[in-house]
């Protein structure tokens, strides 16, 4: 039988990813918005799963749209 810890997902803030990622925490919601970043609601609150985010990153990440000269 596991622990309650071990049955709990880790689940990291914005800007706890946006450190991760070496990003801003900006960046970090506009990857959110894109549906780009797996992410959790709570509320309007945004959580991003710790095995969702390394599987993002082994797999190379995603451009934003536009590439990096995106229309204002």
């Amino acid at each position: 039988m596991q622990t309650l810890s071990q049955e709990l997902k880790r689940l990291y803030r914005v800007p706890e990813v946006a450190r991760i990622l070496d990003t801003s925490e900006q960046r970090v919601y506009e990857m959110a918005r894109a549906g780009i970043l797996p992410t959790v609601r709570l509320g309007r609150q945004i959580r991003v799963d710790k095995e969702a985010l390394e599987q993002f990153i082994q797999d190379g990440g995603q451009a934003l749209p536009g590439g990096w000269k995106r229309d204002v």
